[in-house]
């Protein structure tokens, strides 16, 4: 009971912690697309930059591959749960300027349901959008300007539950099936200060309730006593979300107060893409783990809402998204996990890097690249029946640019938990 209410606690402390804060990206870069995405990662893996598609071990809950589901044992109930915090500078031409966010980002939970299998469920984000900025153009030879403020907010998330079967002896196989759902907000404001005082109001937005089916594999291969190999494989099956996306124009004059109104709206305007990913780990003397994971998305192959510049149509469009491709590499080091007395040989040091490229075109350029790098530790939380819940905290530092546009650097600081504890267990007193 007493571990119980410790979880509860703890929890509602992230949830407040969640609703006192700003949510999500300031990033300009969000408005295209669904937004700025998720990596997915948890508190265990984001020291080593989210690397999790070759990661098995009974001890997280690694909901980046549900292979790994079937690893948990049968006396415990592992709930995990991060917030982070990130500060941003934003760099464009002799400018810049600096901004603070925060979030609370994910819970996840597994636990064995019988011999070999394992169930997980949780939240976690899919993309964030949160932007606002303005460019003023001031008319040659003239006194006339046109200002143009553009704004967005929304995102989208997944609920999901996912079972890990271990079929065969070291091959075991996965699958998590979501409820996806979020909308957004997208508003261009263009004002002139000519005569007639002219604004034009674009609004855009959408909203989204639908589903999500990701596959995992994993096989695991023992090189010698010193050597185990990991080798995963994911799979997430694109379709279409069937959601409408709305365009709302309004277009006023101040001087004779005249205001105009048009609607017009795109159905099944949103799919996921099919993604595919694949990694391995290594774990050496059970004290050292390298990996390295590979992911594909295939948002290329999928049209996207714009407005035609010719037609001023609202229609769906080719060439606004592209592949998405992404490269990790992480390693784990505890010097010892079982040492009875020095405490920071019991620590997990972590340390990871990525590559991205862009999933979007922004005027017919490629969006920004990003580059990030991350290094954290995770302490193992001491009480009386056992030292296996870890406190997770981690680094990152993340580096978009694009040719021409705003460069991004972003300091991230990610706090998790990992309650891992011996929950059914049966006592017995002589």
């Amino acid at each position: 009971m007493k571990k119980i209410i410790i979880t509860c606690l703890t929890t509602g402390f992230f949830t407040l912690f969640a609703s006192a804060q700003v949510s999500g990206t300031l990033s300009p870069y969000s408005q295209f697309g669904l937004g700025t995405l998720a990596d997915q990662s948890q508190g265990f893996n984001r020291g080593m930059n989210g690397l999790a598609i070759g990661l098995r071990d009974s001890r997280i809950a690694n909901m980046q591959n549900p292979a790994s589901y079937s690893a948990i044992d049968s006396l415990t109930m592992v709930i995990d749960a991060g917030v982070s915090g990130q500060l941003t500078n934003f760099k464009e031409g002799g400018k810049k300027l600096n901004r603070r966010t925060a979030d609370f980002d994910y819970v996840t939970a597994v636990f064995r349901v019988m011999p070999k299998m394992g169930v997980s469920v949780g939240i976690v984000p899919f993309s964030n959008i949160g932007y606002s900025y303005y460019n003023v153009d001031n008319k040659s030879n003239s006194n006339l300007t046109a200002t143009s403020t553009y704004s967005g907010t929304g995102g989208f998330s997944q609920a999901y539950i996912g079972v890990g079967w271990e079929v065969i002896k070291n091959l075991s196989v996965g699958a998590n099936i979501s409820y996806f759902w979020g909308d957004y907000s997208k508003s261009v404001v263009n004002v002139s200060n000519d005569s007639y005082a002219k604004t034009l109001t674009k609004t855009y937005s959408a909203s989204v309730n639908s589903y999500k089916l990701d596959f995992g594999a994993q096989w695991q291969h023992q090189l010698d006593k010193e050597n185990l190999l990991t080798i995963g494989l994911t799979a997430g099956i694109g379709h279409n979300l069937g959601a409408q996306a709305n365009l709302s124009s309004v277009t006023s004059e101040s001087q004779n107060s005249t205001s105009f109104e048009s609607t017009d709206s795109v159905p099944d305007a949103f799919s996921l893409p099919y993604s595919f990913g694949v990694g391995a780990t290594l774990l050496h003397k059970n004290s050292l783990t390298v990996g390295a994971d590979y992911t594909l998305q295939r948002w290329g192959a999928l049209d996207f809402p714009q407005v035609n510049d010719a037609t001023a149509h609202y229609g769906m469009g080719s060439g606004l998204l592209k592949d998405r491709h992404k490269v990790t590499l992480g390693l784990d080091w505890v010097p010892d996990a079982m040492s009875p007395r020095k405490f920071f040989r019991r620590v997990h040091y972590r340390m990871g890097a990525s590559y991205v490229t862009p999933y979007y075109n922004i005027q017919g350029h490629d969006g920004p690249t990003e580059f990030s790098v991350s290094a954290g530790v995770g302490v193992p939380i001491l009480n009386t029946w056992n030292n296996r819940s870890v406190l997770n905290i981690s680094a990152q530092w993340v580096h978009s640019s694009a040719k021409d546009f705003i460069t991004e650097n972003a300091f991230r600081i990610n706090i998790g938990l990992t309650f891992n504890e011996r929950w059914f267990a049966k006592w017995k007193v002589d």
